[in-house]
């Protein structure tokens, strides 16, 4: 038996889960790039051989390929990256099944995971606790005149196929018609860009021009619930799920509404969370992303993003993630079956429980 991992060379995500495969006393993991079953190349697997599907990451190559050849920063082609990404799923789920070898996880509910739209449908309709969805959007003014129909007057707009908060919008307005809208998009001559730096924009026409622009890969908006805060931030949790049961717990904080670690997001006090929300609203946050990841009972990892609203009584899901275990140096809650164990060592454990009296930190 060995572990097969369909990833992008060079990437943290193959590297820290073969250090956990080592820690395991297994052998190294071999290693199918993203490219190459991309460009067509043939899949190559042997009976016996346990095939794990993790995210193509930032690699250029496999970026050209699922979306077009282009500036990586770029945002924009979710249609096309995710055709070519699903397709792909198709054929290694389909090598697996030919080669008699166990694929982790279920390609039709990462692909529900990469489309906002539907995991949220999904959730909805299992009375999972997420914002109130507004109907499709083709333009600006259609947002606009959705929003005024409602009376919503703060939203996030999030593209369908993103990741990483490439093109998440936070948009407000007020009487008068003036608008805010918060993004790490930077508008350009180009198009639209990927940025580090989360900006506001204040001007309609930026802000028009900022939701058109997106607008044609499809969006999936929904109501902006407001944030709890401890020490003057705003936070949420990412609470990874392995087997059904929540393992690990980051909290994520921030002074814009974007949380994201890579856009000036930072971890939290994740104990001084749970002191603020009490030991039932712990428990009660927990039960949420359960919840959630039982509307995808194939996939044996779901990382939710949980929002804890004003007041700390309220919970809300805001997305799934397919590949959100990458949680560098974090290890399993006290007392959990993952304790003292990262995200990787811990999805091992779970897939190949014989391994466990083997496998360290």
């Amino acid at each position: 038996m060995r572990f097969v991992v369909v990833g992008s060379p060079g990437d943290r995500r193959p590297a820290l889960f073969a250090r956990a495969c080592r820690s395991c006393g297994l052998p190294e993991p071999r290693l199918i790039a993203w490219t190459d079953v991309l460009r067509g190349a043939s899949i190559v697997l042997d009976p016996g051989d346990v095939l794990r599907i993790d995210s193509p990451g930032e690699d250029p190559a496999a970026d050209a390929l699922l979306r077009g050849p282009g500036d990586p920063s770029r945002v924009g082609g979710g249609g096309r990256w995710y055709a070519t990404f699903t397709a792909a799923l198709e054929r290694i789920q389909d090598a697996a099944a030919r080669a008699g070898a166990r694929l982790l996880g279920d390609v039709e509910e990462i692909a529900v995971m990469f489309d906002k739209r539907r995991s949220h449908a999904r959730m909805a309709a299992q009375d999972v606790p997420v914002p109130h969805a507004l109907p499709p959007v083709g333009s600006y003014a259609e947002l606009r005149a959705h929003m005024d129909e409602l009376g919503e007057r703060r939203v996030f707009l999030k593209p369908a196929h993103g990741s990483s908060a490439s093109g998440v919008v936070a948009l407000q307005s007020a009487p008068g018609g003036r608008v805010r809208a918060v993004t790490s998009a930077a508008l350009s001559e180009g198009g639209l860009f990927n940025s580090l730096r989360v900006r506001a924009y204040e001007r309609e026409r930026e802000v028009a021009v900022l939701v058109d622009s997106l607008a044609p890969d499809g969006l999936h908006v929904e109501r902006w619930l407001p944030k709890a805060s401890l020490g003057g931030r705003v936070f949420d949790l990412r609470v990874v799920i392995i087997g059904g049961t929540p393992t690990h717990v980051v909290a994520r904080t921030s002074r814009s509404p974007m949380t994201n670690l890579h856009l000036g997001g930072t971890r939290g006090d994740i104990a001084a969370v749970r002191r603020a929300l009490g030991p039932d609203g712990w428990r009660r946050a927990l039960d949420v992303c359960a919840r959630a990841a039982v509307c995808f009972p194939r996939s044996p990892m779901v990382g939710v993003d949980l929002l804890v609203l004003q007041g700390m009584k309220r919970f809300a899901v805001c997305e799934v993630n397919a590949f959100g275990d990458l949680l560098p140096g974090l290890t399993g809650l006290p007392g959990g079956p993952a304790e003292g164990l990262d995200t990787y060592t811990a999805q091992i454990r779970a897939a190949l429980p014989e391994t466990a009296a083997a496998c360290t930190t």
